[in-house]
């Protein structure tokens, strides 16, 4: 499995203060663009697994309303998270 409970507290404990803090917006973006990097590494080498995609195509549109979130109630968190994850330009 690729994604172990260590690796979700570590991912948690970077990104959203401590690894307890599972319903930061930053822990979860972080979480999120995790599986997304899988999936899509996983679509490169079988590219009719249409379920899969479906699945990688709803992770990207939570991640997308959480960081629209972010961007209207704080602009610095907002900043921050994509510098540090390296989402956008």
């Amino acid at each position: 499995m690729y994604l172990t409970s260590e690796k979700k507290s570590e991912i948690f404990a970077k990104h959203g203060g401590n690894a307890a803090n599972t319903g930061s917006a930053e822990g979860q973006i972080a979480l999120f663009t995790f599986r997304i990097n899988h999936l899509s590494g996983h679509l490169k080498k079988n590219h009719k697994d249409y379920a899969t995609e479906k699945s990688l195509v709803k992770l990207v549109g939570k991640r997308k309303r959480l960081l629209d979130y972010l961007k209207k109630t704080e602009i610095s968190r907002y900043r921050a998270i994509i510098a540090e994850l390296g989402i956008r330009k």
